[in-house]
This record gives structure tokens, C-alpha cells and sequence, in this order.
């Protein structure tokens, strides 16, 4: 009997520091053969070139998918989705995986979800079950009814599949993947980051305390997101701290964030801030590890930010509901609401690391999990017990460490 395939769709520079290490215990597992698609906004210069990212590390997809509409607006998101859903199609005809596997919530794993189940090819999902109150928890939960096996990073998150209706016997408590990357930073010297990448800014000295910003459009509110933006500049400039900014994702509302950033640049050309495009996913985990502070509306603040101890004020409603460590703070739209926010965490300093996303062994569960699993595309509706306290599958998963 042959390797079993594992196709694995990356579409973002999140989707890639999100599943790196799952790749790799794929590409080192003598049971399992890597399918690597990369495409969307990954394979885009100015999201980031993620490709070339993808590449440097050692992985060579066996196909790349264009499939991003241009012009950031809901309309063009979902016609994205149905781009993908087309191109994929004919990817998964043409490799035959034996599963399908996609990451968390965003249009992109929507459209690999669609056209994998559609397919006959057992799915499996990544960050499923978890809450955060916008349009990305929609998809997560329509993702997860299309999936076949499940890889939640946290017990709540596990817990909440089973009351979907998915079966226990296929939720498997691992961990985020993201974790990995965030144990293996605590680990390691880091070099000077400022000098390995290009971006455009004033000169940032790496011995001195820095903050790092990424504040993403949110769907629902992505008429909203030039002045949102706008605040969030105004106090963060106010701190007068060092500052690294990542460009936006490509979700509706992306050009509004990005025009309000180059605006900025314009007229603030002496601020201490410097702007980037895109880290590896390691050098990410470096960098908001030895920061003072992360801010904005990434996820990446409050899942490997808990990890790493790092104190992060969330801005806004795009991460609304999601579990938070006691490295979290959260604050509106509002210049000065960010800004005493933002000081009150950089007095504060490190936080315990909490392990609340998993303990940096997630992506290596993942693929032994999926080198004996035998997976039945044939669902149905898993109905809990009438005595939920006393069902042993809900009490595992809830009380069950990654």
C-alpha cells in the first residue's frame, strides 16, 4: 500500500505560519506524501510574496492557483471564493489526495473546503470551533459542517464541534500549529530583523523597545476601516515608541487601511515607524517575542501572543468571543482608549506564558493522527447523550490538555 496524500491548500502568509510544522512532519513522515497548493493572496508581491517564502524553506508545490479578484470589496471576496472553488476543483482531479487538509476560517479555506467535500475527499480543518462574533466565524462553522476530521487548538474549541453534531471519535484536541513556531522562537538567539528585511520607513534600532502593529480590515465594518486605521495611527504615533507595521491581508476594506497607512507616510515622514510586507512565519514569532507590546486585530496576538507572554491591546470587534490568556487587552476604535492601552502594557512588561493554544508539538500530532486514521466521508449528525454532564467524549475534550 502507497504513502497516504496529503494535500495541504496555503493561501496567505497567516494560512503558512499557521500549518509550517504540520508540512514538515507531513514531509518527514515515512507514511504520509506532501500535496503543497499554494495560491490566492499568497501568491501576490504585495501581500507579501509568500510563495517565495514557501520556496526558501524547502517546499515546492506541485501547483500554484491564481484566484483573487482585485479590488477588496465583498463582492470580490465572494467572487474570489467561487474562483477558488473552480481552480481547486481541477487541482484535486488532477492529484487525487487522499485528504484535503485547510486552515481555519477565511474565504479561501471556505473554497477549499466546498470543493474537496463536493469531491468525495475527506477534509480536514484546523482551528475549528472556536468563537470570535464576525463573518470569519461563520465560515469556520460552515468550514467545520464540510469537514470529516477536526484538530482543535483549545478544549472550548473541541467542546463546541461535538455541540455542532460532529462525532468525538473524530476531534482531536492538538493545538495550534502556530504554537510550534512560538516554542521553538523561545529557544533561540535572534538576529537583528531590521536589517534582514527591506520595507520602507524611518531606521529602527533592534536595541530598543519596539511595537509591532497589524490591523487588518473587518468584513462587516469595511466601510469603517480608513478612519479605524486612522485612529490606531494617531495613538500609536502619540507613544512615541519605535514601530514595525505589517501591511493589511486582502480581505474588503484592504485599500481603505493601506490608503490610510501611505497617508500617514506621507505627511509623518519623520515618525519612527517602518513598514513591512511580509517575515518568514519563524522571524514573525521572533519578532513579536521580543517586542513590547503587539497591537491591533490579529490573531496572532492573542494565540501566539499567549504562548510567547507577550502583552497585546486588541482593537476592535474582528476577534470578538475568541479565547484570551491574561496577556490580552481589549479596547475600541478610539485614539486615545489605544494609546493609554498601549502604555499601560509596555509598563506592564511580559506576561506568563500560558499554554491555552497548545504546547508546540501540534503539528507532529497532526500527522500521525492522519497517517492511522481511517476517514469516512459519510456523515451524520452526532446527537449528545440526554445526560450531557456524564458523556465521557465531552468530559475528555473538555478537560483534555493539547
Amino acid at each position: 500500500m502507497g504513502k497516504k496524500k496529503i494535500c495541504v491548500v496555503v493561501n496567505s502568509r497567516a494560512n503558512y505560519g499557521r500549518i509550517k510544522s504540520f508540512l514538515t512532519a507531513v514531509k518527514q513522515h515515512p507514511d504520509l506524501e506532501l500535496q503543497l497548493i499554494v495560491g490566492a493572496s499568497a501568491m501576490l508581491y504585495r501581500f507579501g510574496s509568500v510563495i517565495d517564502t514557501i520556496r526558501k524553506d524547502g517546499f515546492e508545490p506541485v501547483s500554484v492557483v491564481y484566484s483573487i479578484v482585485e479590488g477588496e470589496t465583498t463582492s470580490t471576496m465572494a467572487k474570489s471564493t467561487g474562483l477558488g472553488i473552480l481552480e481547486l476543483a481541477t487541482q484535486f482531479e488532477n492529484l487525487k489526495p487522499d485528504v484535503v487538509l485547510t486552515v481555519a476560517d477565511r474565504f479561501e479555506t471556505l473554497a477549499t473546503a466546498v470543493a474537496a467535500s463536493y469531491m468525495n475527499i475527506p477534509v480536514a480543518h484546523t482551528q475549528g470551533g472556536e468563537l470570535t462574533g464576525s463573518i470569519d466565524e461563520s465560515v469556520r462553522h460552515a468550514i467545520t459542517k464540510l469537514s470529516h476530521i477536526h484538530f482543535p487548538a483549545t478544549p472550548r474549541a473541541a467542546a463546541i464541534l461535538e455541540q455542532m453534531g460532529e462525532n468525538p471519535e473524530n476531534i482531536f484536541l492538538t493545538g495550534c500549529p502556530a504554537m510550534d513556531l512560538a516554542e521553538e522562537a523561545c529557544r533561540q538567539d535572534c538576529e537583528n530583523l531590521f536589517k534582514k528585511y527591506g520595507g520602507t520607513g524611518r531606521h529602527l534600532n533592534w536595541d530598543e523597545p519596539f511595537l509591532v502593529v497589524l490591523q487588518h480590515p473587518v468584513t462587516t465594518e469595511y466601510n469603517k476601516a480608513f478612519e479605524q486605521t486612522r485612529q490606531t495611527l494617531e495613538a500609536i504615533k502619540s507613544t512615541g515608541m519605535q514601530t514595525v507595521w505589517f501591511w493589511p491581508n486582502v480581505d474588503a476594506g484592504s485599500d481603505a487601511v493601506s490608503k490610510a497607512l501611505r497617508m500617514f507616510i506621507s505627511k509623518n515622514g519623520n515618525a519612527p515607524f517602518h513598514f513591512y510586507r511580509n517575515f518568514s512565519p519563524e522571524d514573525y514569532v521572533r519578532l513579536i517575542y521580543r517586542c513590547a507590546c503587539i497591537v491591533g486585530n490579529s490573531s496572532s496576538g492573542i494565540r501566539e501572543g499567549s504562548y510567547l507572554g507577550t502583552p497585546c491591546v486588541n482593537i476592535g470587534l474582528r476577534q470578538n468571543q475568541r479565547e484570551r490568556a491574561e496577556n490580552v487587552v481589549d479596547v475600541e476604535h478610539d485614539e486615545t482608549a489605544i494609546y493609554k492601552a498601549v502604555m499601560n502594557q509596555v509598563n506592564h512588561g511580559p506576561y506568563p506564558s500560558s499554554p491555552l493554544y497548545g504546547d508546540g508539538r501540534a503539528g507532529e500530532k497532526m500527522a500521525d493522527i492522519l497517517a492511522r486514521q481511517l476517514i469516512d466521508v459519510h456523515k451524520k449528525f452526532y446527537v449528545m447523550p440526554e445526560n450531557q454532564g456524564k458523556n465521557p467524549h465531552t468530559q475528555r475534550l473538555r478537560g483534555m490538555k493539547p
